[in-house]
């Protein structure tokens, strides 16, 4: 299935957004999700399911100073 992830499209099997984002090779501790325009609650990760055309927008949370 196709979907868009920051803007580009990927293709994946369905599976939790957990798991998408493992396969990525993504740390989900320090990241926010919006899947389809709403903002996804950490807890809800590993129960919600990536659906043909989804788009997922990930944002890194980066320190400094």
């Amino acid at each position: 299935m196709k979907i868009l992830v920051n803007g580009e499209e990927k293709i994946t099997s369905s599976m939790s957004v957990y798991d998408f984002l493992l396969t990525i090779e993504c740390d989900p501790r320090p990241i926010a999700v919006e899947l389809n325009r709403a903002i996804l609650a950490k807890n809800d990760y590993r129960t919600t399911f990536l659906l043909e055309g989804d788009q997922l927008e990930i944002v890194w949370f980066v320190g400094g100073g």
